[in-house]
């Protein structure tokens, strides 16, 4: 039996919405399962239920998810997480990658397509509107705004609530804000990733774009729980294993980087994750950080970010650790 946490976390508005989201959500990228470009290895359907509603009972009350996460099994997941539950988060999801019939991804950020995508992410997400509706890459880049235009009639329309981008720069921002608002970003962003501080950050701020960054703790990385050993048996369909920063030379160092945030951690009673995470959320541009999970306990480890905030002290630490080890 999961009890539900004593007091529920302050929330965050998302840009120009009216969405009130918990400092983490729950990333359903990994529960996709196997078999495709993206994977992180096979998923246990029932596994990955239990750890939505894991989340849930926690009180996070947002699930951020995308068409292509498992070629639209992630999206199955979720609806059936949702069904008849009484008491229903807010569902973000993304379009404009797709597949062929032998698993091949392609792009199209065309109207035709959009339409049947979103059509497609309603049916398997059983609901009537989606909250968040994000193109997920800018990719074609010269269909950008034939997408946004789309996006924001499938709004008027009421399929969606409100409409975001995901990894746009700055030029393609300011291309579809000509056309419609732009209600957030998702970018990644962690210790490990932060190049939009200068530039993307400051103009969401400026514009009141909500943020929800994605990789917190770098896909694991920075979880305190990855070893060199396990990176070697990742499964052979996980993206990871194919990433520089799960190779050498750059994975001695993060693994150290991940000791430091252990050791933080340890002094609160939270994981090294948990501390990454929080680093994240310091950043006044930053609504919410979405944090993957495939089973129970994992959600369990991270589920105190959402309360937990590193001081500045242990701030300035991380900082000067990252200094001393470009």
């Amino acid at each position: 039996m999961t009890t539900k946490t004593a007091t529920p976390p302050a929330t965050r508005r998302l840009g120009n919405s009216d969405l009130h989201l918990t400092p983490i959500g729950f990333g359903a990228w990994a529960i996709g399962g196997g078999n495709w470009e993206f994977a992180w290895g096979p998923a246990d359907d029932d596994e990955s239920i239990r750890s939505i509603h894991r989340a849930l009972d926690g009180s996070i009350n947002w699930i951020d998810t995308a068409a292509i996460y498992g070629l639209g099994h992630s999206e199955e997941v979720v609806g059936k997480a949702l069904k008849g539950r009484s008491q229903k988060p807010c569902v973000f999801t993304k379009c404009s990658m797709r597949w062929f019939p032998d698993r091949k991804i392609y792009r199209s950020l065309k109207a035709g397509s959009l339409q049947e995508e979103i059509e497609a992410s309603l049916t398997r997400l059983g609901v009537d509107t989606i909250d968040l509706y994000q193109i997920h890459w800018p990719n074609p880049e010269d269909e950008i705004e034939e997408g946004w235009e789309t996006l924001a009639r499938f709004q008027e329309q009421g399929k969606v609530r409100y409409i975001g981008v995901s990894n746009f720069n700055v030029s393609q921002m300011r291309r579809v804000q000509a056309i419609a608002p732009i209600t957030s970003l998702q970018p990644p962003y962690s210790l490990l990733r932060r190049d939009i501080e200068s530039e993307i950050l400051p103009f969401c701020r400026q514009h009141n774009i909500g943020v929800i960054n994605y990789s917190p703790m770098l896909s694991g990385l920075l979880t305190g729980k990855m070893t060199a050993e396990r990176i070697r048996n990742l499964p052979e369909d996980d993206w990871r294993r194919r990433n520089r920063s799960f190779q050498e030379p750059q994975l001695s160092r993060n693994l150290q980087l991940a000791a430091l945030l252990g050791e933080i951690g340890r002094e609160h009673g939270v994981q090294a994750g948990v501390a990454a995470i929080a680093w994240t959320l310091r950043n006044p541009a930053i609504t919410a950080a979405i944090v993957g999970a495939r089973r129970p306990d994992q959600v369990e480890g991270t589920l105190p970010a959402t309360t937990f905030r590193l001081s500045d002290a242990e701030a300035e630490r991380i900082e000067r650790w990252l200094a001393e080890h470009p």
